[in-house]
């Protein structure tokens, strides 16, 4: 692995940072919610009940609503099964493809099926968003993908794991549009020279200014896997194929790669 000379590395410190004012916050709003929900489930005595904690975690998504400028789709807790069952307390933005009746400003409940007997009834903690951040302890962003359950759109869902003591009883989240990512991020991105691509853990685009490269897409160059794989990944920028640089941003769980566009680069 070949740290590039600093005169030579493209500024990606500025684009690391423009990275994390996105994220960081998001997750800085996550670790206030699994306090609040930890705090709820380990009150002395007392049982945990839905009637009680859908209103707290209500109270907080609505104000992630207003906070977000329509880049939040859906926010809540989803319960681990021995805490309240299969439940999910998850609500919609109004300004989302499956919530289409509701004024900008409405949110709704998303009505799923909590009974594992019913023949639809979906496993949840099989899923990534779920299953990571459940078995490493550690925030997690799952995607983009397509969120044919809630949204219709490309979604970007951020996670974190709840405990009472040692005892995961569930995981917050936040889900956020894609789009909206897009239109505020690449902007900060954008240069003339370098193509500036984000990608997440799987080395799947999330945004980039390279218009060849489409969200979703699994980036391909050489030594990519090897740096994503990496257990201590460094916080510098590393030399990848031909002219690309290759850095984690932080602990957003997000690479930024930046080099030649799709059509310039080396075979």
């Amino acid at each position: 692995m070949t740290i590039i000379p600093e005169q030579k590395t493209p500024p990606t410190n500025a684009w690391v940072a423009s990275i994390a004012a996105v994220f960081d916050p998001v997750f800085a709003r996550l670790e206030q919610w699994a306090n609040l929900v930890e705090r709820y489930g380990a009150r002395p005595g007392s049982v945990a009940e839905r009637a009680e904690l859908d209103p707290l975690v209500e109270r907080l998504v609505i104000r992630a609503f207003a906070d977000s400028d329509g880049t939040v789709i859906g926010a809540g807790f989803v319960s681990a099964p021995h805490f309240l069952g299969w439940h999910l307390a998850w609500w919609l933005g109004g300004q989302n493809a499956a919530s289409p009746r509701l004024p900008a400003d409405g949110i709704r409940h998303l009505e799923t099926l909590e009974d594992p007997l019913d023949e639809n009834f979906r496993d949840y903690t099989a899923l990534e968003w779920w299953r990571v951040p459940a078995e490493t302890g550690r925030r997690h962003i799952t995607g983009p993908y397509v969120d044919y359950l809630c949204t219709d759109e490309y979604t970007l869902t951020l996670t974190l794991p709840v405990y009472r003591g040692v005892e995961l009883i569930g995981v917050v989240g936040i889900d956020l549009s894609v789009d909206e990512i897009e239109r505020d991020l690449v902007p900060l991105l954008g240069t003339d020279a370098v193509a500036v691509t984000v990608i997440n853990a799987s080395g799947r685009v999330v945004v980039s200014t390279d218009t060849h490269l489409a969200t979703g897409a699994l980036l391909r160059l050489p030594g990519l896997t090897r740096l994503l794989a990496d257990p201590a990944p460094t916080d510098a920028a590393v030399g990848l194929h031909g002219a690309h640089t290759f850095q984690w941003c932080g602990r957003t769980g997000l690479a930024v790669v930046a080099g030649p566009a799709a059509d310039r680069a080396p075979d």
